[in-house]
């Protein structure tokens, strides 16, 4: 993933890179394949069930539902390039968010980045975070024991990372990014019994994302050199979950 990192307070939170999924070769020559038509209705079928897999890396994000927090209900709606783009690139223009994520632009960039995400094998949504109704985020919920990410940690099968950013600067600086990464940590990890903790990387530098993750929970586990920056790699365990 191109972007780097910034504060959920401030602006965004992104990382690495979600994976695309793997290529097969079928071994044959190309002058002894027979032109085959498949039906459309199997190529349908097909369709349905290559989209139920990707769903399942990440148990359906779509269907998780809102969550009651203490700024109101929030719900993760999966982006739909359609309806979304527009939005999404306002906020990689904004100059607080594309110093980290570095998509500002013509709206191409969000949107080559948004279809890797949604055309690839399903181990990261991209979603917009709706608070009260209104969309004022957006976030990427991928497995991190999946990602790149993983080359540089001791990665535990189902870990489940977040990337964020706040779109509107009135929602940012007021706590409002920590008590949504608190909100997000708990519906992944009620959502997905597999996973055992959720990740994040924000970089070292930046005192007020790492700031957040801290309100919110998660603990400093170590800092990583990824290709792009220098992270602090954070942890939410469902095992102290009860205790924060």
């Amino acid at each position: 993933m191109r972007p780097t990192d910034a504060s959920a307070d401030t602006a965004t939170v992104p990382g690495s890179t979600p994976g695309t999924g793997i290529g097969q070769s079928s071994g044959t020559d190309a002058e002894d394949t027979l032109d085959l038509r498949l039906p459309e209705e199997f190529l349908a079928l097909c369709a349905e069930v290559d989209a139920a897999d990707r769903d399942d890396l990440l148990d359906r994000v779509g269907d998780w539902g809102g969550t009651l927090t203490p700024a109101g209900t929030f719900h993760l709606v999966p982006v739909r390039c359609e309806r979304d783009l527009p939005l999404v690139s306002r906020w990689m223009n904004d100059p607080a968010v594309a110093e980290f994520w570095q998509l500002a632009g013509p709206r191409t960039l969000t949107e080559d980045h948004l279809r890797a995400q949604l055309t690839g094998d399903g181990r990261s949504v991209p979603c917009l975070g709706v608070l009260e109704g209104t969309p004022m985020s957006y976030w990427e919920i991928y497995r991190a024991d999946l990602d790149p990410l993983a080359r540089h940690y001791p990665a535990r099968p189902h870990d489940t990372g977040i990337h964020l950013l706040i779109g509107d600067v009135v929602d940012r600086g007021r706590g409002v990014g920590s008590t949504l990464i608190r909100a997000v940590a708990d519906l992944v990890l009620d959502k997905r019994p597999a996973c055992a903790r959720v990740i994040a990387e924000p970089d070292i530098g930046n005192a007020p994302s790492v700031a957040a993750f801290l309100s919110a929970g998660f603990r400093f586990s170590a800092e990583v050199a990824l290709p792009a920056k220098r992270a602090a790699l954070m942890a939410r365990d469902r095992s102290v979950r009860d205790l924060l």
